[in-house]
């Protein structure tokens, strides 16, 4: 995972303004470098996308749209959670069957493991220049590429608790009022809330999920579990959940309300990965230049994903990036910190 400051942002901003309206002009048409991908595309006809990063909706919708883009060249999406699909992959290695062209995970530990293990396909797509000037070049090898960011917080059902006595910070939820009232995912099937888990042990030591669990929260699988489980009414608090699947569901009438914590939302920035033994691997490469496109930017804010690329705005409803507080691990902590949650989480809450 690459994660990126505040600084940072406001200068991506910059640089985005300055590429005005030639640049959107210029994004209309098809650059050279990926007309010839595409012509080598089409004779392989399909890729399958192992999914980890969006939910099914925006990742079927970015299927779609790749396909509209570059006629001719299907996805197969195959869509879970980040470590459901690194079980998958590991699973083909280990029956020597390739069927993933293009891998996306939240859990960055998955890319170093793969590129020290000779798993991946050197590729730099041309259109990495396109992205935030912070997101390039997320490998300085190659093997690896930015393609995701999100933003992690809380959310509350407004039915069920009111603006005024929602939880404020991250520490609130761990008050015995809020006993059978949270939901959360879980680090051994999600990798955002792997590197939640991180984050909250670095600031406040493991005893913060010993506390957690004796509000007996609802524990689901993906970060996004909770938002189904708050627009049923079975839970009133949703603890890391992501910002655009909440967007999303809160604009088609669910009563939820985002909580920004005052310590600072969790942001992580994700990449993808072409494996080795890719079966389509020009339809494989001619994904990630789609990725780093604004045509991907364009699609997933449609369902308030956060753009990766500077020429498209943040969907409505969201707050500025600039006008947050963010928070994360380093690499090193996420790399080495996400097993060990694991095993901590399962001993802690029992699953």
């Amino acid at each position: 995972m690459i994660l990126i400051s505040k600084r940072d942002f406001l200068r991506a901003s910059a640089a985005a303004a300055a590429l005005g309206a030639a640049g959107r002009a210029r994004a209309q048409e098809m650059p050279a470098h990926e007309r010839t991908l595409h012509e080598a595309a089409r004779r392989e006809g399909e890729l399958t996308w192992y999914s980890g990063q969006y939910n099914a909706e925006t990742s079927e919708a970015v299927g779609r749209a790749f396909t509209e883009r570059y006629a001719g060249v299907r996805v197969n999406v195959v869509r879970s959670t980040s470590q459901v699909a690194f079980q998958r992959l590991s699973q083909d290695t280990r029956a020597g069957v390739a069927q993933c062209d293009v891998f996306s995970s939240t859990d960055f530990g998955h890319y170093s493991l793969l590129k020290r293990e000779n798993r991946l396909l050197q590729y730099r797509p041309v259109n990495d220049e396109q992205l935030l000037p912070q997101l390039r070049r997320a490998d300085p090898d190659g093997y690896y590429h930015t393609s995701f960011m999100g933003l992690y917080l809380m959310a509350h059902n407004t039915t069920k608790v009111s603006e005024a006595d929602a939880p404020k910070k991250w520490t609130d939820v761990l008050d015995p009022r809020w006993r059978d009232q949270l939901a959360v995912g879980h680090p051994g099937f999600s990798g955002a809330i792997g590197i939640w888990a991180v984050q909250m042990r670095k600031m406040y030591g493991w005893d913060y999920f010993t506390r957690l669990e004796r509000n007996r929260p609802q524990i689901g699988r993906s970060s996004m579990d909770p938002v189904t489980g708050l627009n049923a009414g079975e839970r009133s608090v949703g603890i890391a959940v992501p910002s655009g699947t909440t967007l999303l569901s809160a604009q088609r009438g669910n009563p939820l309300r985002l909580i920004y914590p005052e310590e600072g939302v969790l942001a992580t920035l994700s990449p993808s990965a072409i494996p080795r033994n890719a079966p389509h691997p020009n339809a494989a490469k001619l994904f990630m230049e789609f990725t780093a496109s604004r045509y991907l930017s364009d699609t997933i804010r449609q369902t308030f994903g956060d753009p990766i690329n500077p020429m498209v705005e943040p969907p409505p409803g969201s707050r500025a990036i600039n006008d947050l507080k963010l928070i994360y691990p380093t690499q090193e902590e996420a790399e080495r910190g996400v097993p060990e949650v694991r095993e901590l989480w399962r001993d802690t809450f029992g699953v």
